[in-house]
């Protein structure tokens, strides 16, 4: 048994499944206990991507790993559909946890958890609230508020993101009236994309290179209301305690999120590992990227589980 599908009934309200795959490593007996690690995907993705991919490797390497879809994305339940509700999002690692203290093969003291791109963040913003994570990965990491409030490039102030606060609570007017609107996570169309970099997005879910049918790369645009004004580091200051391994592109522009957090969170115990060459989206699915961080992410969880 080397993979496992599951259904996790999500204690967070709403009533929703959530939908994941458990990765066993080779030689599993569930007679024993193990380290865990709990894989959050990107905005936009679906665990049958870059978080599935990471899930696999990771148990590949002896611990098992799960991956999982969002509420309201893939083959999780809810409506509306491709709600990105950030503080859900967050809260959804925690439903993982949950469900991984019920299971008697996983030892409870040793969960950890990682995140690619938004998914990153999330789980950064779960390990602020939730210390039943004993460590944390990050891959490329984005703190979607402070991206869609100052850019991919952090070159726009704070209150210059107020048309986007409005536009969100006008869809949700819209919404009220059965008038539905979406907004773009990555770019649609390849003429869309402002710099090679967010391309790479483009051409990562909507072409051969790793689109998948239940990650259509477009999220409500009612989700701007809470995406505007949240901060996936509030109160690292005090609360981030646990050890942090903070993976990153040399040429990523979204590398300043991951310093953000190294700056500010109350652990000593904090790495940055820089990848010579990756941009974001190397980190996603290239393999000789992918295999770099996997070096590192596993001797970690390792040494800190």
């Amino acid at each position: 048994m080397s993979q496992q599908k599951i259904s996790i009934n999500n204690g967070n309200g709403q009533g929703i499944t959530l939908s994941a795959i458990i990765n066993f490593p080779e030689g599993f007996d569930e007679n024993k206990k193990y380290a865990v690690v709990v894989v959050s995907h990107p905005g936009g993705g679906v665990k049958e991507q870059a978080s599935g991919l990471y899930a696999k490797k990771i148990a590949e390497k002896g611990l098992i790993a799960i991956a999982y879809d969002a509420s309201y994305q893939g083959e999780s339940t809810g409506e509306p559909r491709q709600l990105e509700n950030p503080y859900i999002r967050t809260e959804d690692v925690s439903a993982v946890i949950d469900y991984l203290t019920t299971l008697s093969y996983v030892d409870a003291e040793k969960i950890g958890a990682m995140g690619i791109c938004a998914g990153a963040g999330y789980t950064a913003n779960a390990a602020i609230n939730d210390h039943r994570i004993k460590a944390v990965g990050m891959v490329s990491a984005v703190n979607i508020g402070s991206m869609f409030r100052n850019g991919w490039e952090n070159n726009v102030n704070d209150a210059d993101a107020m048309p986007y606060l409005l536009a969100g609570a006008s869809a949700r007017t819209n919404d009220a009236k059965e008038v539905s609107q979406i907004m773009p996570l990555a770019p649609m169309k390849e003429e869309d994309a402002p710099n090679e970099e967010l391309r790479e997005a483009w051409e990562y879910y909507h072409t051969d290179r790793c689109q998948y049918p239940t990650a259509p790369g477009w999220a409500t645009l009612r989700s701007l209301t809470q995406i505007i004004t949240y901060d996936a580091y509030n109160k690292a200051e005090a609360f981030f305690t646990q050890p942090l391994l903070a993976i990153v592109g040399s040429v990523a522009g979204s590398a300043w999120m991951s310093d953000d957090l190294l700056k500010i969170a109350a652990t000593s115990d904090k790495t940055k590992y820089v990848i010579e060459g990756a941009n974001h989206m190397s980190l996603y699915d290239r393999e000789n990227y992918v295999n770099e961080a996997i070096s590192q992410l596993v001797p970690f969880f390792y040494e800190k589980l």
